[in-house]
């Protein structure tokens, strides 16, 4: 396994109080003096999800002319656009069985 710089493994100590914590019943946590949320605090809540920011990646595509026109009518952005699109194909392909690469020529 690669080691981490600045990140130490752990002691047998710390492992001990862990394990300890882990073996506790909810009941016996104390959480005096973490407040319950509201329905605000739920409201103003951001999904962790869109905290996520993937790494980008410059590559070259060749796409088809009237596509990458049909992209660049939007406006400044388009590149951003064709990312977005491609990602929600990827997602919605994740629940489907795979049946090979798809493609629209014959």
């Amino acid at each position: 396994m690669k080691k981490l710089a600045g990140i130490k493994a752990m002691d047998s100590a710390t492992k001990k109080r862990i394990q300890v914590l882990a073996n506790m019943s909810d009941s016996e946590i104390d959480t005096s003096e973490i407040p319950e949320w509201t329905k605000d605090d739920f409201a103003c809540a951001v999904p962790f999800y869109s905290l996520y920011k993937p790494r980008k990646e410059q590559i070259t595509a060749r796409i088809d002319a009237d596509v990458l026109a049909w992209l660049k009518s939007f406006g400044k952005g388009y590149q951003t656009l064709m990312n977005d699109l491609l990602r929600k194909e990827m997602l919605e392909s994740q629940d489907k069985p795979k049946e090979g690469i798809v493609s629209t020529k014959g």
